[in-house]
């Protein structure tokens, strides 16, 4: 069994995070000690692993709570289960589309020659004016 600072201290998650996913149901409730003390068991830190890696991938609370509730019948068909990743791909990607072209144009804007003074700045003045941007971003 695990407290909750030790449970904190294998995950990387903090205190208040966990306390945070309990609430949203994401976390199954603890076993309490007669002091009132969280006692977490091993299912308990696997799971908030689970919920921890599926936030670094940046996956939603909402996909999380599908994917918990996918988890808890082993013997379904994980069909849902790539559905829900291939649509956090999808969305990946299309952010990933969308950086590189605020990267394209942020060089361009850069690179060009510019005068001395901010009266002159392409930086400033490129801002100021989405007209002169050389592409919609």
């Amino acid at each position: 069994m695990f407290s909750i600072g030790e449970l904190s201290l294998r995950t990387g998650v903090k205190v208040p995070t966990i306390r945070y996913y309990e609430k949203a149901g994401l976390l199954e409730a603890p076993e309490r000690t007669s002091g009132n003390q969280r006692r977490y068991s091993r299912s308990g830190l696997e799971r908030l692993s689970f919920i921890r890696h599926a936030r670094a991938l940046g996956l939603s609370i909402e996909d999380i709570r599908e994917l918990v509730e996918l988890a808890s019948e082993p013997e379904r068909p994980c069909g849902e289960a790539h559905h829900i990743a291939s649509a956090h791909l999808a969305s990946v990607r299309a952010r990933i589309r969308k950086l590189k072209r605020l990267e394209r144009e942020l060089v361009r804007i850069v690179d060009i020659s510019d005068a001395d003074c901010l009266g002159e700045c392409h930086v400033i003045q490129s801002l100021a004016d989405h007209a002169l941007c050389g592409s919609d971003h």
